[in-house]
């Protein structure tokens, strides 16, 4: 597969986003977006090159293959049973516990964030038949966008 593809996990609140250069086989962008958001980064990465549009079947899939092909988008539906638990145990592969967290049993060991993201990307590679790589650097946006959310929501619970 050459040039870019992008895998959409999507939800009914949030929707996980990759962009992917399958030609290098890596992972340059990582979302976690609002539905209502998705569709426009999707069009922005199809003016930018983007080949196609790989999602997931699930629940949230609804009309999103039927609006990703009007606008000019490639677009492969993939089975997504299981994507949820398997990218739990895949993000603590693409970033290993660290401090205390290492100390804890696997099983107990939950990623600091949604990983809406990771299943977006589990998608694709399952699609493409290989994995992707992914650098370290993609992560730092993602626990920063969770952190706002979480002070957001303190000053909310505070007010009310």
């Amino acid at each position: 597969m050459a040039g870019s593809w992008a895998a959409l996990d999507p939800g009914r609140s949030k929707c996980g986003l990759v962009l992917s250069d399958a030609s290098q086989g890596q992972v340059i962008q990582a979302l976690i977006e609002p539905a209502a958001t998705c569709l426009e980064r999707l069009t922005q990465w199809r003016l930018d090159g983007l080949q196609g549009v790989v999602i997931g079947d699930g629940t949230a899939c609804g009309d999103w293959p039927e609006l990703l092909r009007t606008q000019g988008l490639c677009v492969a539906v993939v089975d997504e049973r299981g994507s949820t638990l398997a990218a739990r145990q895949r993000y603590w592969q693409l970033f290993p516990p660290r401090n205390w967290r290492r100390l804890l049993p696997r099983g107990m060991n939950v990623p600091p964030r949604p990983v809406d993201d990771v299943a977006a990307q589990l998608l694709l590679e399952r699609w493409l038949g290989h994995s992707l790589s992914r650098a370290a650097a993609l992560e730092k946006p993602l626990r920063d966008q969770e952190r706002r959310r979480r002070i957001q929501n303190r000053a909310r619970t505070v007010k009310a």
